[in-house]
């Protein structure tokens, strides 16, 4: 059985950072940072943690599906950043929230919201469960180089999640997929301190090869809504809104005018909120949801992308 999203909802750091404020230790300028990437500011974490915003966002969210925690049978947390290896962000989640359901992270990066809406899929499929949540909670503040303006500009920190119940008419369509490359976007994990290890120890900083990551962002997003067309039976016209993973206006441009959309169906949080890796998509269905852009019946393709290279895709018909 598939699912339908039910309440969404969200939370973002008080603290923004401008393109300006970046400039004052980066050799860089609010021209050079928007006409390259579309992003203005970004929220930082300062003093909030990232369990605070996981568990806003999921309060929030249940909230809106009208959804008692204790009535959660699953708890999916897409980060790539937790405030701890063990135990997983979702198990804090679930003791703010006071859930006492199976709690348990995912990690796939940019892609990774879409990865845990297949996990809940599975999940309802074996009836197994009637209502879930998946947040998506990175700070990703904690990763980049901040002396490395070709990359740290880019993100931001935040946390979306989503209520799913099982229902017959919301998931149309979905497909994941990986083209394997370890290089194009990477952070090496933990270097430890065992007397036994030899060889280099790398710290724990993103890297990023733009060129390829803008080649395959592009490629993808293409390629992935032309499949969901094709698995549910759908013309690209009928789709009422399109939400891409938010890594850089260039590509979403790119996107835009290679598949022929209307650019008003393309929906955006990047200038604002930066690159939040698998936040975006979540973040920018709760802006939709409460701007009241969505409707009865509309059908939304997302479409999420980033290291690994993992791609995940879904077409939605919004009830």
């Amino acid at each position: 059985m598939p699912f339908r999203i039910v309440g969404t909802g969200s939370a973002l750091p008080e603290r923004v950072v401008t393109n300006d404020e970046l400039s004052t230790f980066l050799d860089t300028s609010d021209e050079w940072i928007r006409t390259r990437t579309g992003i203005r500011e970004r929220r930082v974490v300062s003093e909030e943690s990232l369990t605070d915003l996981a568990c806003a966002a999921s309060r929030r969210a249940l909230e809106a599906a009208g959804v008692a925690a204790e009535d959660l049978d699953l708890i999916v947390c897409s980060t790539t950043t937790p405030d701890y290896i063990m135990p997983g962000q979702a198990c804090a989640v679930a003791a703010s929230i006071g859930a006492e359901c199976a709690a348990f992270d995912l990690s796939a990066a940019c892609a990774g919201f879409v990865f845990a809406l297949d996990v809940a899929e599975g999940w309802f499929a074996r009836g197994r469960a009637r209502h879930v949540l998946v947040v998506a909670a990175e700070e990703m503040s904690r990763l980049v180089d901040w002396s490395d303006r070709a990359t740290c500009v880019l993100f931001g920190d935040g946390a979306a999640a989503c209520v799913l119940e099982a229902a017959d008419d919301g998931l149309l369509a979905m497909d994941l997929s990986t083209s394997p490359d370890m290089h194009a976007l990477a952070a090496p994990g933990i270097a430890g301190s065992s007397p036994f290890k030899q060889g280099e120890r790398p710290a724990s900083i993103l890297s990023m090869e733009g060129q390829r990551v803008f080649k395959f962002g592009v490629t993808t997003i293409c390629s992935a809504v032309k499949l969901l067309c094709a698995e549910a039976g759908v013309e690209l016209g009928d789709i009422d809104h399109f939400v891409f993973h938010q890594a850089n206006e260039r590509i979403l441009s790119a996107a835009v005018a290679r598949l022929k959309l209307d650019d008003a169906k393309v929906a955006r949080t990047l200038e604002t909120c930066g690159n939040i890796s698998s936040v975006c998509i979540p973040l920018t269905l709760d802006n939709l949801v409460r701007t009241g852009a969505l409707e009865e019946g509309d059908l939304v393709a997302i479409v999420g992308f980033g290291a690994g290279l993992d791609t995940g895709a879904c077409l939605l018909r919004w009830s």
